[in-house]
This record gives structure tokens, C-alpha cells and sequence, in this order.
């Protein structure tokens, strides 16, 4: 019995373990990636997954459309977009 309960208790730290280092941090960034997401309105200087910065002139549910030059004009997915730029 007490080998048994040795052996589930093994698991139980192991899990713990696994949930603290990879799951609970992975959560975390999800959410405040969301919220990022969330919070884009027109004007925000952003950068793209794929590096492109730009500036919101439009914004749907599901697309931005970014100002990348003077007559240049892109639309991405939301989730295309990596970051946004702080204020300088």
C-alpha cells in the first residue's frame, strides 16, 4: 500500500509541476494577448507577426487595415498583429 500510494503521489507532484511551469504561464499570455487584441483602436502604431509596422486606419471584428507608407495601405487578420507600439 505504501508503495502505491508512493507511486500516485510521484504523479501528483509531477503534474504540478508540469501545470506550474508550462500550462499556467502559457494561460497567462494567452489572456493578455486577448486583451491586446481587444484593446486595438485607430491611430495605434503596431508591429505584425511578420514584422510590418504600421498604423490602424480601420478596424473590423475580424481585420485591421494598417498604413504601412504615405499611399500604402494593408489589411490583416486581428491576429496577425503582434504588438503595439508604445507612445514615444
Amino acid at each position: 500500500m505504501n508503495e502505491s500510494f508512493s507511486g500516485i503521489l510521484w504523479l501528483v507532484v509531477m503534474f504540478a509541476i508540469f501545470y506550474f511551469v508550462l500550462i499556467r504561464p502559457q494561460q497567462k499570455r494567452q489572456k493578455q494577448r486577448n486583451a491586446m487584441l481587444a484593446a486595438l483602436k485607430k491611430g495605434d502604431k503596431v508591429i505584425t507577426i511578420g514584422g510590418i509596422h504600421g498604423t490602424i486606419t480601420d478596424l473590423t471584428e475580424d481585420e485591421v487595415t494598417l498604413r504601412v507608407a504615405e499611399n500604402l495601405k494593408l489589411k490583416f487578420d486581428r491576429n496577425a498583429i503582434n504588438s503595439v507600439k508604445e507612445s514615444e
